[in-house]
């Protein structure tokens, strides 16, 4: 039997700027902090970066319109694209004063007028804001849905040195450990607001800010700056980010009547036993919830409630790639404060291409294949926070593409069973269109649609594409595809 979707459920892909913007003379932006971390020499000797380098990438930047044209062909209907901060803002904008209210709680309003936007319109880099334009409006003039994020990752180099912090630099460019990051976060969002609302559909403030202190504060060895191992750090970083969401939305709401959400990086916690569930509870909280509860009901870190922060969310978007599996400590460490242990061999954890313990197949990031971890986590979403969400990444590393087929028509069709239940799902964005540049890694992770020769540029159409555009072109996934939907 045929599953279809609303005819109002959108179809598309998703993507970063630095991850696909740059590889041909032109596109290169050498002002952000992760072109100096994958750069650096001691990076790439010890093994903490690939050596690959971004400007030798898949050129969207250059190649945008084919890509749009790739996208078309496949029924695709909305694009989640992103600016860079670093390319509208090469220097810095700390002489564009505005009013700031600061509490002993942190930082409650950042007061942008139409005045201040004119003042960093002379700061702006006129070339890139005319690019980015000239970018989202060939996807809107084909009459498509839009969604801007602000955010991923990259900060401009006079925002974050993550070098000069990782050896001890602590005076100046600290990144998210500042919290005058927030107040220059907000200008940039407001700034963006007013030069491309007419354009945009949806806003999103931020791509996975829970990646960004996690992996640069606490797992080091992930290859993400500044890669300064410290709990205080990392919750310094958690805080200004969360207050940055808050004062970007009021900020773009100042200029823009479009839904402004956020979107995160999302991941089922399993128990291993029932005896295990609340070391599965710890972990989401830590992961999850720490970060998405003050951005929606007000309560920061389980206690205080902010107003500054409560009702900042219209929409969430929900990064999703499999499960991890969770085991409770022993007595001892949970004195200690530590609830939790993930274990190996499943989800998140597993060896390339093989088996994962639980006999599911893996991909070659070594993730296991578990769509019905997304059914799990949405239901588990949409109950504590009952605001419509939008899949805004999910794909597979899978360079053989042989599983992206099951991959995606698994996942598609634990969509369509939480909104047949009743959750207000608004599409589903697919990671990615293209093979793109994958952090600290390279060039070695293949989620693309298309298949780049990253040689020439040129790009070949993957087989599991064609599931894709079968299942977008109709809204619905057919009878003859419906023996992919389990693993």
């Amino acid at each position: 039997m045929s599953l279809r979707f609303p005819k109002d459920f959108k179809l598309g892909f998703s993507e970063s700027g630095f991850q696909f913007e740059m590889g041909l003379p032109g596109s290169e932006d050498p002002n952000s902090d992760w072109w100096v971390w994958v750069h650096d020499m001691e990076n790439i000797m010890s093994g903490l970066v690939s050596g690959d380098f971004p400007e030798d990438g898949p050129a969207y930047w250059h190649l945008y319109k084919e890509d749009h044209d790739r996208a078309e062909k496949l029924g695709m209907d909305a694009a989640r694209l992103c600016v860079e901060w670093s390319r509208i803002f090469p220097k810095p904008t700390f002489d564009v004063k505005v009013d700031v209210e600061e509490t002993k709680e942190g930082i409650v309003s950042v007061n942008i007028e139409e005045k201040h936007l004119k003042e960093l319109d002379e700061h702006a880099n006129k070339k890139s804001v005319e690019h980015y334009r000239e970018i989202f409006s060939d996807w809107k003039n084909r009459d498509k849905t839009l969604i801007v994020n602000l955010y991923h990752w990259p900060l401009p180099l006079w925002i974050h040195h993550p070098i000069k912090l990782r050896m001890g630099g602590f005076k100046e460019k600290k990144g998210w450990l500042d919290k005058q990051t927030v107040v220059e976060f907000a200008k940039y969002a407001a700034y963006i607001a007013w030069k491309f609302d007419d354009l945009v559909d949806m806003w999103s403030t931020m791509n996975e800010p829970n990646v960004v202190y996690v992996t640069g504060y606490l797992q080091i060895k992930s290859g993400f700056p500044p890669a300064f191992l410290s709990l205080p750090a990392a919750l310094s970083a958690m805080k200004n980010l969360i207050e940055a969401h808050a004062r970007a939305y009021d900020a773009i709401k100042t200029f823009s009547s479009k839904p402004v959400g956020l979107i995160y990086s999302v991941v089922w916690f399993e128990p291993l036993s029932p005896e295990d569930k609340s070391a599965a509870e710890a972990i989401a909280e830590d992961y999850m919830y720490r970060f998405l509860d003050p951005i929606t009901i007000g309560k920061f870190l389980g206690i205080i409630v902010r107003e500054d922060l409560k009702n900042r969310l219209d929409w969430l978007g929900v990064n999703y790639y499999s499960r991890m599996v969770v085991k409770r400590t022993s007595e001892k460490l949970r004195k200690k404060g530590i609830q939790y242990n993930i274990l190996p061999g499943y989800g998140m954890t597993c060896a390339p291409n093989s088996k994962s313990l639980a006999g599911r197949p893996t991909s070659d990031f070594g993730w296991e294949l578990y769509p019905e971890g997304l059914e799990k986590i949405l239901l588990t979403l949409n109950e504590r926070y009952k605001v419509p969400m939008m899949i805004t990444e999910n794909g597979i590393a899978d360079s053989k593409d042989t599983l992206r087929a099951k991959y995606i028509v698994s996942h598609l069709y634990r969509v369509h069973t939480v909104m047949r239940r009743g959750v207000k799902i608004l599409g589903y964005l697919h990671w990615a269109l293209t093979d793109n540049y994958e952090w600290s890694l390279g060039f070695k992770m293949r989620f693309g649609l298309y298949h780049v020769n990253y040689e020439n540029k040129k790009r070949y159409l993957r087989p599991s594409a064609l599931v894709f555009k079968t299942i977008a072109e109709e809204k619905t996934i057919p009878d003859e595809l419906t023996h992919l939907t389990t693993i």
